[in-house]
């Protein structure tokens, strides 16, 4: 069951499987239709409208799709908290978290344990910023083995923090990364990083541009694409 409410005329609402969702309307100017989306972590509906498209009738279509957005909220890993569970998803394994207030600030990992120190307070932030740093190393890397494979120069790397990309190359050949793929398995975050790297020659999904990726990966784009689609949203479960 889905409906919609008003909280006095300011957001619209939705009652989605019985929680209710704020409504995010985004008037774009390039839209020539309605596109309805979940946000990854379940907190919002999203909808996409033409500037032409009123806002009731926005709402209208995300009704008609109850059913649709009940299944999409269903699918969502519950929120997952790395200090009680006392591990945190790294490189497709888990690290456990040793904190001890004495130890210094900054995280140091040994073997398959994680050591971090200072307060309580702002753990898990301290924790998001060392996951960060180890995801910009990583695409660092992974880029200019790509790059070389593909006889590129080095391509810039910068840390993306999208809900729903995964990763993009801009007409400057700057590639950005979504710095959850660091909890990923290796091959799954290479896949993304080889994917944008083959962009900067084919800027498209032509079959020119599957061949180069095939020719520069050295693993199996599919089970990668299959284990993100399956995956991907528990990525989000984890530090908002």
């Amino acid at each position: 069951m889905i409906d919609w409410l008003r909280r006095d005329n300011v957001d619209p609402m939705l009652e989605v499987g019985g929680r209710i969702l704020p409504v995010e309307l985004n008037r774009h100017r390039r839209a020539r239709r309605l596109v309805l989306r979940l946000a990854p972590d379940g907190s919002a509906v999203r909808i996409t409208l033409p500037h032409w498209c009123r806002s009731q009738e926005a709402l209208a279509f995300a009704k008609l799709r109850s059913e649709w957005l009940a299944q999409q909220l269903a699918k969502i890993p519950e929120r997952r908290d790395p200090l009680s569970e006392g591990a945190l998803d790294y490189r497709g394994t888990a690290l456990a978290i040793a904190w001890d207030e004495a130890n210094p600030r900054k995280p140091r990992r040994g073997g398959d344990t994680l050591h971090i120190g200072g307060p309580e307070v702002g753990l898990p932030a301290r924790l998001q910023r060392w996951l960060e740093s180890e995801a910009l190393a990583c695409f660092t890397a992974d880029a200019a083995d790509y790059c070389a494979a593909a006889a590129l120069p080095d391509a810039p790397v910068r840390l993306s923090r999208a809900k729903r990309r995964w990763g993009s190359c801009s007409s400057e050949g700057v590639l950005r990364l979504n710095w959850r793929l660091v909890q990923a398995p290796d091959s799954v975050r290479r896949s993304v990083v080889a994917h944008e790297v083959a962009h900067l020659v084919h800027f498209d999904h032509s079959p020119a541009f599957h061949a180069l990726l095939a020719d520069i990966y050295e693993d199996d784009v599919a089970a990668a694409n299959s284990w993100l689609s399956r995956n991907g949203r528990g990525l989000y479960a984890t530090f908002g």
